[in-house]
Formats: structure tokens, C-alpha cells, sequence
């Protein structure tokens, strides 16, 4: 990568952020696996440690890596902690957050609809894998969810003999399939339960629900989730911190 401080041109370390996320991304570096130090770094790019070290902490403070005190820099991975804190933004009335329990309700392949090819970029006539699931909070059923990947990135997911999920599926997504969710789009909006859905979790048809819908997409932008989310907030609520 040539590095480039010609007046008016990209800064020097947004063209180092960009130098670091396309090593991530074309897999030289991995989840889990440390980065050269910042004076191995601008020693390779011709740069300055400092411009190297403004492009590092805007990187760890996207979750894209993490700093590790007498360890070094790694590249952020998966796990209970991450998805529970930076992807998981309900909490009880007391304002505790807890890491839901999932109960798989289905797990298989479908023609995509219109809505999916166009949200998840995919082109006419794909699949996806289908899921449905219910997760329970404080052991009360309170989200029934409904996930859709493309088919063309998960391998056997969804297939009859692959139905088992585990409770964490960004954690499964990297280390199953190599695919890590850097971020999140989401909207939310008042609905209704359906009968089924007031079924599953214990409430009347008719009974107000927050859904959320998200696009999870990967360092480089692709989306490779789209999950509708329908929460149960009587005693729940949907928190997140703005900086």
C-alpha cells in the first residue's frame, strides 16, 4: 500500500485505518491474532508512530480491534462478552443486561423473497438459511426472533442434519464460517403480536411488541444478516449509549 500526503489527498491515518481493516479483511490478519506494534507499523508504511496510533485507537474504539495492556493490539473477536455488549441493547427494568437463552424453533433453506435479495445483496433465485427462534430473559420468553444469511456463505447451515444453533450465533458466524460481524444497522418500531408470536411468549394476540430490524454487515460493508426482532417489553427495554 503506498501512503500518499499530497495536499488535499485522504489523511495519513484514515489511509492506515483503511491499510489495517483491508489486512483484516482479506484474512492476513485474523480474529484473535496480533497486529505489528505501532513502530513496526510506521516503520513499514513511512509514517510517523503517532499517525499510526490515532489510526489504531479510532480502530479500537469501532470494536474493529483491541488493545491488550503488555500484550499488544488484536483483532477483536466474537465472543459472550463482545456480542452481549456491543450488539445486544435490551435490559430488564432494573437496567441489567443479561445474555439471552435461545430456543431454536427452525433452521432451513428457502427461496429468498424480494425484500431479502435486496436487503442482503443477493441475486434472483438465491437462498437463505431461515431461522426462527425464541430467547428468554431472566427464564421468561421475551424475543421471538427471525434470521436470514445467505446460503452462499454458511456452508451446511440449515440443512436437515445441521439444526442444533448455539446460543451465540456471531461467535459461530466467525469461528464456523470465518465471517465477523464489525457492525450493525437497526431500526425499530411499535407492532402488534400475531397469534403465533403471542403464543410463544406467553402474551394476547394483539399485545404491543418493539420489533427491531438489523442488517449485520462485516468490516468491508457486506451485509450478511437481516434479523427481525420482536421484543415483549413489559418488563424489558431496549437501551443504547449515543457518544
Amino acid at each position: 500500500m503506498l501512503l500518499s500526503n499530497t495536499k488535499g489527498s485522504i489523511p495519513l491515518y484514515s489511509q492506515i485505518k483503511s491499510f489495517i481493516v483491508e489486512r483484516i479483511t482479506r484474512g492476513d490478519w485474523v480474529p484473535g491474532e496480533v497486529i505489528p506494534s505501532e513502530m513496526q507499523l510506521a516503520q513499514q508504511l513511512n509514517v510517523s508512530q503517532g499517525t499510526v496510533r490515532k489510526a489504531i485507537t479510532e480502530l479500537v474504539e469501532n470494536n474493529v480491534l483491541i488493545r491488550r495492556q503488555g500484550r499488544g493490539t488484536f483483532v477483536a473477536v466474537h465472543n459472550n462478552d463482545r456480542a452481549l455488549f456491543h450488539f445486544f441493547h435490551i435490559v430488564n427494568n432494573s437496567g441489567k443486561k443479561v445474555l439471552p437463552e435461545c430456543k431454536t424453533l427452525t433452521c432451513r433453506r428457502k427461496r429468498a423473497s424480494a425484500r431479502q435479495i435486496a436487503e442482503l445483496k443477493l441475486e434472483d433465485g438465491a437462498q437463505v438459511i431461515y431461522i426462527e427462534r425464541i430467547r428468554s430473559l431472566d427464564n421468561l420468553p421475551t424475543i421471538f426472533e427471525i434470521i436470514m444469511l445467505p446460503t452462499s456463505l454458511f456452508g451446511d447451515l440449515g440443512r436437515p442434519q445441521i439444526n442444533e444453533l448455539p446460543n451465540t450465533l456471531y461467535e459461530l458466524y466467525e469461528t464456523q464460517y470465518g465471517i465477523t460481524i464489525h457492525r450493525a444497522e437497526e431500526q425499530l418500531r411499535a407492532v402488534v403480536a400475531s397469534d403465533n408470536e403471542a403464543s410463544l411468549l406467553g402474551l394476547k394476540p394483539g399485545a404491543p411488541l418493539l420489533q427491531i430490524e438489523r442488517i449485520a454487515l462485516t468490516l468491508d460493508g457486506t451485509p450478511v444478516e437481516l434479523r427481525i426482532s420482536r421484543c415483549n417489553t413489559a418488563k424489558h427495554y431496549y437501551q443504547n449509549t449515543v457518544f
